[in-house]
């Protein structure tokens, strides 16, 4: 049996799925997308590793009143633009826009992350961009239409605390962002 579409936006589809028990379960779906990329940029300058943050202003997050702000990394679909664009390009494209950097490296950690299950679809690969800070520049980045709000580059050994701090001052943290961060903290 085909789910349901309820209803159908540009980005995002509420789809029911009929359950064997015969009750519907309702969820979102991304139906212009074949995957979401989530990096974790890297940026060694100066003899020190740094990690780049974002800092979001998420409409679902602050308009029902659960943060102002969320911390997340650099990330967007895959084949949204092009439905030919394989993950490595929107990896590239995506770091590209939202950080201005260009990757030495890029290492894929894991695929198939699921942020919330019951609640959608659409899974994350993980990506970790190491960047040579001294090597590259900055070029101009995209707010993605007002939802980034400020880059914020923090030093590898500063990182859990910055985040502490920013959860503390009633901020949200993306789940991908958590996870970006325990690859690349622990993935040697």
């Amino acid at each position: 049996m085909e789910n349901e579409i309820l209803y159908s936006t540009k980005f995002l589809q509420l789809k029911a799925y009929a359950r064997q028990n015969g009750a519907k379960w309702v969820y979102a779906h991304r139906g212009n997308a074949k995957d979401v990329v989530v990096i974790v940029p890297i940026i060694k300058k100066d003899n020190q590793e740094f990690i780049l943050f974002l800092i979001t202003k998420r409409p679902p997050i602050f308009s029902e009143n659960k943060a102002q702000y969320c911390l997340e990394m650099p990330a967007g679909l895959v084949g949204d633009i092009d439905e030919n664009e394989d993950i490595m390009c929107a990896i590239k494209r995506e770091l590209k826009e939202e950080s201005g950097y260009e990757a030495q490296e890029i290492k894929i950690v894991s695929r198939k992350i699921s942020s919330s299950a019951g609640l959608t679809s659409e899974t994350s690969t993980v990506a970790i961009a190491y960047i040579d800070g001294s090597k590259n520049y900055e070029s101009p980045t995209d707010n993605d239409g007002g939802v980034i709000v400020e880059r914020k580059l923090v030093e590898k050994n500063n990182v859990f605390s910055f985040i502490k701090e920013f959860e503390l001052n009633g901020n949200a943290i993306g789940a991908q962002t958590l996870c970006g961060l325990f690859f690349a903290f622990f993935d040697k």
